[in-house]
């Protein structure tokens, strides 16, 4: 593994290479889907704001969950270019795309409708940094033949050892969560705002849950990881959002308001 490409004197870390490529994926999938939905707004522009927005959320989130570290070496913990969890981007990131939602013309729900299939497809990328990086996010030891070990990695395997590589079974199911999103997200099929948004949360939430189960994580709760716990608010958030959204049937689109008509 290579957490850092050194160029003379300067070392650029492959996580942010990956991170970077995971939001130009994020963003070429949100504009397809605003293409398709005729939406002329700028995923560029939203996808960067909600990439910074995200990575704040997930440095946050990752440091809290050590609030004891945070406190012994403030400035080093939050300056430290590994460490970040993937829930406390999901919240931050969420909050920005709400904030944007008018401006694109779409409804505060419909835009994380259009959202979700480049979230997925965002999160999975960015998950090969973990890999490229070795930054600890990997599983645990295993003899299958795709096993990997990270001698060189930011969190370093014991020698010899190979660790199921989670990062590409994250990857995968991410594609495929994506690709199943996508489909279900045609404007043609009529889904309420808010419905697509919830399977996304079930989904990836189901997701993360299974993968805990083979990551070096420790347990904490009812011997459940950190992650774990969230999974399953996760999964609940995103079924209680699809009832409420089939019974609401809000637009994803806001509708334009009628023009006055003019009297002579």
């Amino acid at each position: 593994m290579y957490p850092f490409i050194h160029i003379g004197r300067f070392s650029i870390g492959t996580f942010g290479i990956m991170l970077w490529l995971a939001a130009v994926c994020a963003c070429w999938v949100l504009h397809r889907n605003f293409r398709r939905w005729k939406i002329d707004a700028d995923a560029i522009g939203i996808v960067a704001l909600s990439t910074v927005a995200g990575v704040i959320g997930a440095k946050l989130w990752h440091v809290l969950e050590s609030p004891q570290v945070l406190l012994e070496n403030p400035w080093g913990t939050l300056l430290d270019r590994a460490g970040f969890a993937w829930f406390g981007g999901l919240v931050l990131g969420i909050l920005a795309l709400l904030w944007q939602s008018k401006g694109a013309g779409l409804s505060r729900l419909g835009m994380l409708d259009l959202a979700a299939p480049a979230a997925a497809v965002g999160y999975g990328v960015g998950r090969l940094g973990c890999l490229t990086s070795g930054d600890g996010d990997y599983g645990i030891p295993t003899n299958l033949p795709w096993g990997m070990s990270f001698p060189n990695g930011l969190v370093p395997t014991p020698p010899g050892v190979k660790v199921h590589p989670t990062p590409i079974y994250e990857l995968i199911a991410a594609l495929l969560i994506a690709w199943f999103l996508w489909k279900r997200g045609r404007p043609s099929t009529g889904r309420p705002a808010g419905e697509i948004t919830g399977e996304y949360l079930v989904l990836s939430g189901l997701a993360r849950f299974l993968v805990e189960f083979i990551r070096i994580n420790p347990r904490i709760y009812w011997g459940m990881s950190n992650a774990q716990v969230a999974s399953i608010g996760s999964v609940l958030a995103g079924l209680l959002l699809i009832l409420w959204a089939r019974r609401a049937r809000r637009p994803v689109v806001i509708p334009a308001a009628p023009q006055a008509s003019q009297t002579r």
